[in-house]
């Protein structure tokens, strides 16, 4: 094992995937209407797989999830702290690790966010988005990914650039199918039909959703239904605050207790604590963790082909998939959690 300054030591013992990683599972659903299956539950990168993070927890995570039939990775460019140091760390693990498994995994990544100072680092443009995805697969190690994102809609670019770059990275192979994120309705429709007029149909749309941000439920989910593609929803713990994490407090090392995130202090508010201390006496009725039911109520929408968590730990990890031991609810269920969760 060799030192890394700050976090201990790396274990680098040869990885052997577990044989029952397809039978013990965690399930799989369709992509839409397309060929491809994902995982009912996605092991996300945006937290808890930078620089400063534990190096040996993170790769015991993924090991952890593929073992589990956890076949897809969820990054983006800009993932870890320092930017770009989930994907440089991925692509360390993807190598020593999973090399050999590469056809058994489904490696998304994305770019429209910040990634690097000047006018061509962030947003929608064809030189932004390409050099982007140039610049992730050498940090993965990578020669395509199997999902490319636009990660968010640019104003101020046309539609058309934007969609023609993700086209683009297809026909050239350095992605088999392509997505989009955050998109307004009727942008995503827009670039729908776009993608398809290119003879590349958008695969899957990437949102937020949980129990306490439920607004794709009104607009995003007829239309992807419409149209045939898969829904993955990220932060369906509402970054922590669907846990029993924040019921007595803020813990120091916690999302929130941390001075970098997206989760801030003033965000736990004593009128989501008192949602979320509801919501837990639901769970402990249906013998779950909150974290359990949430992700479980998330995956009880059909249109949800999969959900994306971002674990900090192995125990997490393994407590997560536990909710799919009970994913049933009742209509009388449902709706008493609704007006728990409160209004969309």
């Amino acid at each position: 094992m060799l030192p890394l300054k700050g976090l201990g030591f790396i274990n680098f013992m040869k990885y052997t995937p577990s044989p029952n990683r397809y039978t013990d599972t965690v399930g799989y659903n369709y992509c839409g209407k397309s060929g491809l299956q994902l995982p009912r539950i996605s092991l996300g990168l945006w937290h808890n797989f930078g620089d400063v993070n534990d190096q040996n927890e993170a790769r015991d995570m993924l090991r952890t999830a593929f073992d589990n039939g956890i076949t897809h990775f969820d990054l983006a460019n800009n993932y870890g702290t320092p930017f770009g140091s989930a994907e440089k760390n991925f692509g360390k693990f993807m190598k020593e690790d999973f090399v050999a498994f590469r056809d058994e995994l489904i490696i998304s990544t994305k770019a429209g966010h910040l990634m690097w100072e000047g006018p061509y680092g962030d947003w929608g443009s064809r030189k932004y988005l390409i050099a982007s995805l140039d610049q992730s697969l050498k940090r993965m190690g990578l020669d395509y990914v199997d999902i490319f994102y636009s990660h968010r809609y640019d104003p101020n670019t046309p539609i058309e650039e934007t969609m023609g770059a993700l086209s683009d990275m297809v026909k050239q192979g350095k992605a088999l199918y392509v997505g989009i994120s955050k998109y307004p309705p009727a942008k995503a429709r827009e670039a729908f039909r776009i993608l398809r007029e290119n003879g590349t149909p958008c695969l899957i749309y990437q949102d937020r959703y949980s129990l306490l941000q439920r607004g794709v439920e009104l607009d995003l989910f007829p239309l992807v239904e419409e149209k045939g593609l898969g829904f993955i929803g990220f932060s369906p713990l509402s970054q922590g605050l669907l846990s029993d994490k924040y019921l007595k407090g803020i813990p120091e090392n916690s999302r929130a207790g941390q001075d970098f995130g997206f989760l801030m202090k003033d965000q736990v508010t004593p009128e989501i604590i008192s949602k979320v201390t509801k919501l837990n006496d639901f769970a402990k009725k249906r013998k779950q963790t909150l974290a359990q039911m949430a992700l479980a109520w998330c995956l009880n929408d059909k249109r949800v082909t999969s959900v994306i968590v971002g674990t900090s730990s192995v125990k997490q990890l393994k407590d997560n998939i536990k909710a799919l031991e009970n994913t049933s609810f009742t209509d009388e269920e449902l709706w008493l959690i609704g007006e728990a969760a409160g209004s969309m």
